[in-house]
């Protein structure tokens, strides 16, 4: 084989190794025709106090993603709250599910960041128990200082594979995102 050939067969593969590399471990955005727009319609008829912390969870992710749309049409996903036994999130499948929200534990924690957190849940992504707060999905590991309730941007581009058609179904159940309520005294 000449030299030449060589060459131009060692830049073709370095050019394919490349390209293989960027697409597994960057996190592009869909092309325009993958992007699928899905709704997820929510219902806060049952979040008591939280309504509004709902509707500001739901505005955060269609803010931070291009595939997904929070809307309040119906009953994909239901808002409930309780008193104890802490906040958890039920999915059902992609989208479906609910949310339960614990009112003692969000006068510990930032309930803005419990409930994004809890929804991020509904839409495919699982606990990330690692205390770093600039991660939604590590919950309150991150310590109760923590109140930042936008998903990372690698957060964000998972969810956007998920309603761009890439997966994540199954029912599953979320609890002990949260670490146990401190007792006083």
């Amino acid at each position: 084989m000449s030299p030449r050939r060589i060459g131009r067969r060692f830049a073709t593969l370095v050019a394919g190794a490349a390209t293989v590399l960027s697409l597994g471990l960057a996190n592009p955005a869909p092309a325009a025709a993958e992007v699928v727009n899905a709704t997820v319609c929510y219902n806060t008829s049952q979040a008591g106090p939280y309504a509004g912390i709902a509707d500001q969870a739901a505005s955060i992710w269609n803010a931070y993603t291009n595939n997904l749309n929070m809307s309040k049409c119906g009953s994909n996903l239901m808002i409930y709250y309780t008193t104890g036994g802490g906040s958890y999130a039920v999915r059902r499948s992609l989208g479906n599910g609910y949310v339960v929200i614990d009112t003692a534990q969000a006068q510990q924690y930032a309930p803005l960041r419990i409930m994004t957190h809890e929804i991020g849940h509904i839409l495919g992504l699982p606990d990330n128990y690692n205390g770093q707060c600039h991660l939604l999905m590590s919950g309150g590991s991150a310590g109760t200082g923590c109140t930042n309730p936008y998903p990372y941007s690698t957060e964000a581009a998972q969810v956007d594979r998920y309603f761009g058609g890439f997966g994540a179904e199954g029912a599953q159940v979320f609890r002990d995102s949260w670490p146990a309520l401190a007792t006083i005294g």
